[in-house]
């Protein structure tokens, strides 16, 4: 390290989610002595500015990591498969959101709030997996919940923004949305049906038993998260008609009884949450509001009469903030405080 912070990298700088990484570092003032921005062949030359200065884009290749000493990889797993191992082997950690690594035995998979003592494993490797937006957002507030009462099971429906699906998704979004109030045809070209004024069942592929992959990413990497590898989990994600901030309704089964009071109260107190939750004043979290802001959302807490082990609520986060480029620079500013 200089007397100036850090050397540091992101690979996959011009995606919606490279953006709001570089965007992030430079809010949060994140200690960096230099800053170089990768991605590939054809973003290479573009200009990007970070702290009042024009950076030049650069090819990700094995050699860009030399002398850097953190990369935050936005680029998707086939990128981070090749490249990642390469940054560790030049002594440069790295920071993933692409899938490719999370469920690594030897890679922990964070989200700083709910299990920072996993990082003490980075070092198997040196990569340390950002989790899956739609996980990030629901595991923050059912830390304390599980902490407490012993969360038994989960069953989630999602309603996930285009932006989950990359700059080409929102642009897609806006332009169906456009012809189709024109009366214009509509061809679908990110998405398998129209999204425009429509609802999706459908994120990622399917597989053999029914569910989706990105399903199957909320199942496995809430058990790795809470350490919890029986927890059952039922997830449905859908793809929503609107560009940003994915929103969740989550009910938990607990072990111990369970209030909407004592619920409300655990996460008040807890770090990265934020309760809206006064349906008579019409205050609930929304993903109008929440955009491009940094905490968890809950409201619309509640249980059955009688009910003493389940109870429901509603959590909304902005995706590419939380649930992606915010989380991996919490990520590196705990290794900074505790590893580095």
């Amino acid at each position: 390290m200089s007397q100036d912070g850090f050397h540091v990298g992101v690979v996959g700088a011009t995606g919606a989610v490279g953006r709001e990484m570089v965007k992030t570092l430079e809010e949060r003032d994140f200690p960096i002595a230099s800053l170089r921005l990768l991605a590939s062949p054809r973003s290479a030359g573009e200009e990007m500015t970070f702290r009042g200065e024009s950076i030049t884009v650069e090819v990700a290749q094995p050699d860009s990591f030399e002398g850097m000493q953190i990369a935050l990889f936005s680029a998707g797993g086939g990128t981070s498969k090749e490249l990642a191992p390469e940054a560790w082997a030049r002594g440069c950690l790295v920071i993933d959101n692409s899938s490719a690594w999370r469920m690594d035995p030897d890679c922990p998979l964070v989200v700083p709030e709910v299990n920072p003592d996993a990082l003490e494993m980075y070092e198997r490797k040196g990569i340390i997996g950002n989790p899956n937006c739609s996980t990030i957002q629901m595991v923050v507030p059912l830390r304390p919940l599980h902490d407490r009462f012993g969360i038994n099971r989960i069953v989630v429906s999602t309603y996930q923004a285009a932006s989950g699906a990359g700059q080409k998704a929102m642009t897609e979004l806006s332009e169906q949305t456009v012809s189709t109030l024109n009366m214009e045809p509509v061809e679908p070209k990110n998405f398998p049906h129209q999204l425009a004024f429509n609802l999706l069942p459908h994120i990622d592929v399917f597989m053999e038993d029914g569910y989706t992959k990105e399903e199957h990413k909320m199942i496995n990497e809430t058990r790795k998260i809470l350490d919890l590898p029986d927890l059952e989990v039922f997830p449905t994600c859908v793809r929503v008609p609107i560009f940003s901030c994915h929103a969740e309704s989550v009910m938990i089964e607990t072990d111990e009884p369970i209030t909407v009071e004592e619920v409300r109260a655990l996460l008040t107190d807890f770090p990265g949450v934020e309760v809206q939750d006064d349906p008579a004043s019409a205050l609930y979290p929304m993903p109008l509001n929440a955009s491009d802001t940094d905490p968890v959302f809950v409201g619309r807490i509640r249980q059955l009469p009688g009910d003493t082990h389940r109870v429901s609520m509603w959590i909304v986060a902005d995706n590419l903030r939380k649930g992606a480029a915010l989380n991996a620079v919490q990520i590196a500013e705990l290794m900074i405080a505790e590893y580095l």
